[in-house]
């Protein structure tokens, strides 16, 4: 707690009267931060921050990434434009050493502004002039860490399209025969796509992994050995690791293509609590996925687990490393549903696509784009990409959208007049060379066909397990959805001698959560909590004796912890 003396020799303070710094030093909050730790994060709710001791700076996202545009050293005050807008925080603020920052609220303010007037001018004065370096901030362009060079309907551009914006890695995309590009390259080459390093190295069709590599990620584990590994990076896992990390244990996180998961291409998820006008399913990913890396979790991409062995509790990554754990997370989410067309592979990447993403707009930017499926990520797809397609037709099989579809999406649609809603309509047929021309569809209805110019098909048809690869011990339902808890031991595969625990397998020491696992609520709402969930039974499960691990005892605090405190 702040004194009166303390208070008084603050610059912002120093002619105030005994009776408001009084008022002052029982009101404010007096906040202690060590190095790294934040005061507050860009978009909080407003208050007025003032260091008293050490030194802070403030940061913003410019274009994805995380910049520094300004310090705060004792006596200087931040939040001033926000508390005279009355808008959130436009940048967060960060103790570069340990120090103590004076926190002021809405509430506190008005009413010191009403004891001592003067006040609100100084702190408006001093709005204006931050007002100059936010402007300035924001209008600064981040130089690419990489160059993709590729047709704009090649797949593998796409892909790693995909892959750079949702591992946030600054990028830009370019044509072959835009100048810019062959200036990158020194004249056309024989191949493509190809990637520009900023240092002039030159990838040509390189592997995902490979660019991974050239963009600083993490594709190879720091060591053989870890307390729980999870196998998956979408909401369940990445929630996992988020708390193993919070609580000391040490932890790694196997995701084949990008953190995320299928949440993670969602244009817009309406019903997450915490976030009352939607969030993106890449924003959520990439909250979770820097709380998780500041917590120590390491986030292993590209890389894909081949074997679980479960007497040995080992895993095998494709590539040949074996991590030895005390524990296993399986959180791999679920494959899009493949759609039964013939001659439909050789468009997917070149006019058909699984799955949308907002990196997705540039591919529909001003054409008529179908969309096959009625889920809500169909729905969010298409309320989305009305915004940059010229036309958006949604191809339904059933009789409306009420069947599977939240009713806000389905209101939602119901007030853009580019979209078009078509049911008992199907897809039966796709026309072009290399790329996707036209399709035909039929009228369930009357049985007729029509053929329609279509350049670009996005299909979300909902999903199906891909479980194949697991160890016979792990039992799964008649649908390859793994069997956890009850469940599992009704399978009759359960050899321990104790019940399992609710989200265990039937192999002891390994959880399924999220989507993959039988019975589960397809939201990314439960699949969070379900990844908190697991944290608590690891910790039960390394306390037995058969664990072979030392007990650790957990408090309530411990137990009861927000699942993703900072993602909300």
């Amino acid at each position: 707690m702040f004194t009166v003396d303390e208070l008084s020799t603050l610059p912002l303070f120093s002619k105030l009267g005994e009776k408001e710094l009084e008022y002052l030093a029982g009101a404010v909050e007096d906040l202690h931060v060590i190095p790294g730790e934040y005061v507050a994060h860009e978009g909080d709710e407003r208050f007025l921050a003032i260091v008293v001791e050490g030194e802070t700076e403030l940061t913003k996202l410019v274009n994805g990434v995380e910049q520094v545009i300004a310090l705060r050293r004792p006596g200087e005050v931040g939040g001033e434009v926000p508390m005279t807008l009355g808008t959130p925080l436009p940048a967060g603020m960060r103790a570069v050493e340990s120090s103590r920052v004076l926190k002021m609220t809405v509430e506190v303010y008005h009413t010191l502004v009403a004891m001592a007037p003067q006040i609100s001018t100084i702190v408006g004065t001093a709005a204006m002039e931050r007002m100059e370096m936010l402007t300035t901030a924001t209008a600064q362009t981040v130089e690419p860490a990489i160059f993709v060079i590729g047709a704009r309907l090649d797949q593998w551009a796409h892909d790693c399209d995909n892959f750079l914006h949702r591992n946030q890695i600054p990028y830009q995309r370019l044509d072959p025969d835009d100048p810019a590009a062959v200036a990158l390259t020194g004249g056309p080459v024989t191949r493509y796509p190809v990637v520009v390093l900023r240092d002039g190295t030159q990838l040509v069709a390189p592997t995902m992994r490979a660019v991974a590599t050239a963009a600083g990620l993490t594709v190879e584990p720091s060591r053989a050995h870890f307390d729980v590994v999870i196998v998956g990076g979408g909401p369940a896992g990445l929630t996992a690791a988020v708390n193993a990390a919070s609580e000391g244990l040490q932890t790694a996180v196997i995701e084949s293509f990008a953190p995320g998961g299928q949440a993670g291409t969602s244009t817009r998820i309406e019903n997450y609590t915490g976030f009352p006008f939607g969030v993106s399913g890449d924003e959520l990913a990439s909250r979770a996925l820097q709380q998780a890396t500041r917590l120590g979790a390491e986030i292993l991409v590209t890389r894909r687990v081949v074997g679980i062995d479960h007497a040995a509790m080992t895993v095998t990554l494709d590539g040949g490393d074996v991590l030895h754990t005390k524990s296993i997370i399986l959180a791999t989410g679920v494959e899009w549903r493949r759609l039964d067309i013939e001659g439909i592979d050789r468009f997917v990447g070149s006019g058909v696509y699984y799955g949308a993403a907002r990196s997705d707009a540039g591919l529909v930017q001003g054409v008529d784009l179908y969309l096959i499926g009625a889920g809500n990520s169909a729905g969010q797809a298409a309320i989305y990409f009305s915004g940059h397609a010229r036309s958006v037709t949604l191809l339904v099989r059933g009789e409306s959208l009420a069947e599977s579809m939240s009713h806000y999406l389905i209101e939602q649609i119901a007030t853009k007049a580019n979209i078009r809603v078509e049911t008992r309509s199907e897809v039966v047929a796709l026309h072009g060379d290399e790329l996707l021309e036209a399709i035909d569809v039929i009228d369930r209805r009357t049985g007729s066909t029509s053929r329609r110019d279509a350049t670009t098909l996005f299909v979300l048809i909902g999903a199906e397990a891909a479980t194949d690869w697991l160890p016979p011990e792990i039992a799964r339902d008649g649908h390859g959805f793994v069997l956890t808890g009850p469940d599992g031991l009704r399978a009759g595969q359960w050899a321990g001698d104790r019940e399992p625990f609710a989200l265990e397998t039937s192999a002891r020491g390994i959880f399924a959560v999220g989507d993959m696992r039988s019975g589960s609520v397809k939201r990314v709402a439960a699949s969070v909590g379900e990844g908190g969930m697991a944290i608590a039974f690891v910790h039960s499960y390394l306390q037995l004796p058969s664990a072979g691990v030392a007990p650790r005892h957990l408090s309530a605090s411990d137990r009861d912890d927000g699942v993703l405190d900072e993602t909300a």
